[in-house]
């Protein structure tokens, strides 16, 4: 909104200096900042909201014994609340809002966000242990994964006059001049469904120590912010021989205010936490990163920028699987980890909290360098 105030000044009265809010770069440090300061202000504000109204988390009985997670009982959830705040007010107030990319990464994140909260409700205020049902968890996910698919299948023209050519094309890792097509819409959406319903669920079990999701998801989007902007310029586009997308650089604004809400955010969910995020974050923000994979046309890229995220997955798809061929072939259910998601693996062996999520930062940076490679490695 900030961006139409200025750019209507600019027309007007044409003061000096107003020609800065035309640059992709000035606004997406002006969302960072922003997020950061929005963090700060209405951090404190929602925790002791929370607080007051005695919404928080249950520790997991399993885990009563190991570390401080006894002492995690009664810590307010449903902080995500701050996250999407500092993330969907900066994106508002200095992105181009009727930029089609800008639109649908809005949507996705409030929807997702709101499927997230309604668990978190039916949890902790309405007491239901499991929260919302499974089912109708997916049902969200898959009904905001369909908007996504049919809108870049459906309707490419909302996005740039040139991108029916390109709508449904994927770039493919370490190899050059070669894109996939999906080709037909029937194949397409589907793709993109399990895209955004996989990343929504594994940021979700990603968090589950103080500041891993969070961080995780930091530095992420910070690689999302560089692969948007160099994917909307026609000239970095170009030299790095990857799909120009016209308009995609308004998504840097996005990242980058979810950069600054992530930091924002660890301020408060650092080690100890003063507030969880619940699903109200992590399902949100999951979904985020999904659909930024799918409009910047880097979908496989995912495995290895959020791998993170994919190795935790796996070690709960893998311990799941293992017990019941286990249990089926020998009677007995056996586990290959100690405890999955893979973090609670690694907590069971007597690794302190603040050094698994330590070493999984490292890692993510690690394998953000290694996105970032794929670029000029092929």
């Amino acid at each position: 909104m900030l961006y139409y105030l200025a750019q209507w000044l600019r027309n007007t009265f044409d003061p000096p200096g107003f020609g800065v809010f035309q640059y992709v770069s000035f606004r997406a440090a002006a969302a960072a900042i922003t997020a950061l300061l929005i963090s700060f202000i209405v951090g404190p504000k929602i925790i002791a909201l929370l607080k007051r109204k005695q919404i928080g988390e249950a520790a997991k009985s399993e885990l009563q014994t190991t570390g401080n997670h006894a002492l995690k009982a009664g810590t307010p959830t449903m902080g995500g609340l701050i996250v999407l705040t500092a993330l969907l007010v900066p994106t508002l107030l200095w992105a181009n809002v009727l930029n089609m990319y800008i639109i649908l990464i809005v949507m996705v994140t409030g929807l997702l966000g709101a499927v997230g909260f309604l668990d978190d409700y039916l949890k902790v205020i309405k007491k239901l242990r499991k929260g919302l049902i499974g089912r109708y968890k997916i049902i969200g996910q898959v009904t905001v994964g369909l908007i996504v698919g049919c809108s870049i299948a459906f309707f490419p023209e909302w996005f740039s006059s040139v991108f029916s050519s390109i709508n449904m094309l994927t770039t493919v890792p370490f190899a050059k001049n070669i894109n996939l097509d999906f080709g037909y819409w029937y194949i397409y959406i589907p793709v993109v469904i399990f895209i955004i319903t996989a990343t929504s669920n594994a940021v979700n079990l990603t968090d589950g120590l103080d500041g891993l999701a969070m961080g995780t998801v930091g530095i992420v989007a910070l690689a999302l912010a560089v692969i948007s902007y160099v994917s909307g310029n026609a000239i970095f586009a170009d030299y790095l021989n990857i799909i120009h997308l016209r308009g995609a650089d308004e998504l840097t604004i996005f990242c980058a205010a979810l950069v600054g809400a992530a930091l924002g955010f660890l301020w408060f969910n650092s080690y100890p936490a003063q507030v969880f995020m619940g699903d109200t974050g992590s399902l949100a923000l999951g979904g985020a990163v999904g659909c930024l994979c799918i409009l910047i046309k880097k979908e496989f890229l995912l495995p290895i920028l959020g791998g993170i995220f994919f190795a935790e997955t796996l070690s709960v798809i893998i311990q799941v699987s293992y017990f019941k061929y286990t249990k089926k072939r020998f009677g007995e259910g056996r586990r290959l980890f100690k405890m999955s998601p893979l973090h609670h693996h690694f907590e069971k062996s007597g690794w302190h909290e603040s050094k698994i999520v330590t070493r999984f930062y490292i890692i993510a940076v690690m394998l953000a360098i290694i996105t970032m490679a794929t670029f000029k490695v092929r």
